[in-house]
């Protein structure tokens, strides 16, 4: 079901692209389901296959969205270590 959404609601925010006033909106939707997911945790291959991409440009646009990588990988590797 959770597909299906984001499906309709991708294709529904592209085919404003072909308006000028609207093509930022284009750009924000994925951002911000990109810099959402990736900052919450989720798998980077099931993130960019929700957003049709490869993994390659996943991290070559968004790693710079991603909050906080160090504290939560330091935390990470420590709690590994315990």
């Amino acid at each position: 079901m959770y597909d299906r959404r984001w499906k309709l609601i991708r294709e529904e925010t592209l085919t404003v692209r072909r308006s000028p006033p609207h093509s930022s909106a284009v750009h924000t939707l994925p951002h911000a389901a990109a810099s959402l997911w990736l900052n919450a945790g989720f798998p980077t291959a099931e993130v960019a296959r929700r957003l049709g991409n490869g993994v390659a440009v996943l991290l070559r646009v968004y790693a710079n969205w991603i909050d906080g990588v160090n504290v939560t990988m330091n935390d990470k590797i420590g709690d590994a270590y315990r």
